[in-house]
């Protein structure tokens, strides 16, 4: 099984719904170069995720349930 790279999934969301990394910062109350170091993050906190997901409005943790084996 291979590895999600959430970050990558960000960036790539961010680019498909043509927002900018300024946009995003501003939504999360940052500056921009914590959103490039989020694109580069194999893992997330889970609430940072949430508020992206909400931001973004789409479900990142899909990436991972999807993966469950129950």
């Amino acid at each position: 099984m291979s590895q999600i790279f959430i970050g990558k999934l960000i960036e790539e969301e961010l680019r498909n719904q043509d927002h900018s990394v300024v946009w995003l910062a501003g939504q999360l109350n940052c500056n921009r170069t914590n959103v490039y170091k989020i694109f580069h993050r194999a893992s997330i906190d889970t609430e940072l995720l949430l508020r992206i997901s909400n931001i973004l409005k789409r479900n990142f943790f899909d990436s991972y349930t999807d993966r469950l084996d129950i």
